[in-house]
């Protein structure tokens, strides 16, 4: 057979494969197609393909003959060289070049005698990774081989790049969905009517940055016109801090449900965060037990400030700062007692998140506690729902095109008036 008879054949060959490539498949079968393909093609032992992983600038191993995934700078060996130069590279005595590394080899007890590196360019110039073929059988590669391997890699690039573009689309479909279950298993667990306490007036509202966040607040009522409030934020946004902020939630309310008292309760919870969370992590919280026959609230604030009391007799406030470091940031050993305060007819008691106080405008500026205490003292005799919504209104007002920041979570109670 000629040159020419042999190269139509193996072009022949090469559209058979881009034939195959073209039906649905995922992305490591496609790559297993590509190295068998390459390897029938070019009569050769082995073939490896290393996908660019443009994040990490690194090139990594999916799909190899009896080897694992393993992940190798961009620029380094003859691969790198191969990726970084977009040429073909052949070697035909793998010891004889300095480039080579032996580790693999060594580590798999395979004999590399001769390799094609190809670089795999996909659309718009872009690098897709890159092939490698190795041991031909009976001798070494020339220039046939060369000329098919540019072919074959030209059509596996094509459909590579395609297929790790239709992999990402999953797998942001994918993370979207999971996000969106987090989201529906986050928001139902917040309260789904307010407590009710004769004399008192409750609202509250999450609006989390993301689809999910790391605020949350909860009433747990005792009985006897007797009610735990809780009120945190897990650092960060997204998934992890939601977890965060559903477990503290979760792990009040058994312990509650066990009789435990509210200083053990916070506590507990503070320990148990330690051993749970990373280093890095932590949740501020509020937890608080409103008595409505004496009309005291009781509260430890981990980190939680400013807790927000405006006294409706003479329109001052007490901005209470944190009573504590905040739960998951160290053990607690010498708990100091709950401070203690009075609501009087009219008072209103404010949990809000930094989200609020710290909403940047264009220019930096944030709304401040000036912000709601102008939203109070304009509307005195609003109820605790109105005062929550004017608030977030007057803190976007304020923002105007800045976007949200932060997560946002308002838990309002007010004394009603006599």
């Amino acid at each position: 057979m000629n040159q020419g008879a042999a190269e139509a054949e193996a072009l022949e060959q090469i559209l058979e494969v881009t034939r195959k490539l073209a039906a649905p498949f995922d992305l490591d079968t496609m790559l297993s197609e590509v190295v068998d393909a390459s390897r029938k093609i070019l009569n050769a032992d082995r073939g490896t393909v290393f996908l660019y992983d443009e994040a990490m600038d690194e090139l990594v191993v999916r799909v190899a003959t009896e080897l694992g995934h393993i992940r190798i700078p961009a620029n380094k060996g003859i691969v790198g060289e191969s990726a970084q130069t977009r040429k073909l590279i052949n070697v035909t005595d793998c010891y004889a070049d300095e480039r080579f590394n032996r580790a693999i080899d060594k580590q798999t007890g395979y004999r590399s005698r001769c390799m094609l590196t190809i670089p795999l360019i996909g659309y718009e110039d872009s690098l897709v990774g890159v092939l490698q073929i190795l041991n031909k059988n009976g001798g070494t590669f020339d220039e046939k081989d060369e000329f098919v391997a540019q072919a074959l890699a030209a059509q596996a690039a094509v459909v590579l790049h395609r297929a790790k573009l239709t992999e990402a689309i999953i797998e942001s479909e994918k993370l979207d969905r999971e996000i969106t279950v987090a989201r529906d298993v986050q928001m139902g667990t917040l309260p789904k009517q307010m407590p009710v306490i004769p004399g008192y007036d409750f609202a509250g509202t999450f609006t989390p940055t993301d689809q999910t966040g790391g605020d949350l607040y909860d009433f747990v009522p005792l009985g006897d016109n007797k009610l735990v409030m809780l009120m945190g934020d897990a650092t960060g946004h997204g998934i992890g801090p939601a977890l965060s902020a559903t477990q503290v939630r979760a792990m009040l309310r058994v312990a509650l449900r066990l009789g435990a008292k509210l200083s053990d309760a916070f506590v507990h919870i503070n320990d148990q965060l330690c051993e749970d969370l990373p280093d890095d992590r932590f949740v501020t919280g509020f937890f608080g037990l409103l008595n409505g026959n004496t009309h005291t609230v009781r509260f430890h604030s981990g980190g939680q400030g400013p807790i927000m009391h405006y006294h409706a007799a003479n329109g001052n406030y007490d901005w209470h700062p944190a009573t504590t470091f905040p739960l998951g940031y160290m053990e607690q050993k010498n708990l100091a007692d709950p401070v203690e305060t009075i609501l009087e007819p009219g008072d209103v008691l404010g949990l809000i998140s930094d989200g609020i106080y710290e909403y940047e405008n264009e220019n930096g500026a944030q709304f401040g506690q000036q912000g709601v205490i102008r939203i109070i003292d304009k509307n005195p005799d609003a109820s605790a729902e109105e005062l929550v919504e004017k608030i977030m209104a007057a803190a976007r007002e304020h923002g105007g095109s800045a976007p949200q920041a932060d997560d946002i979570t308002i838990v309002l109670v007010r004394r009603l008036p006599e």
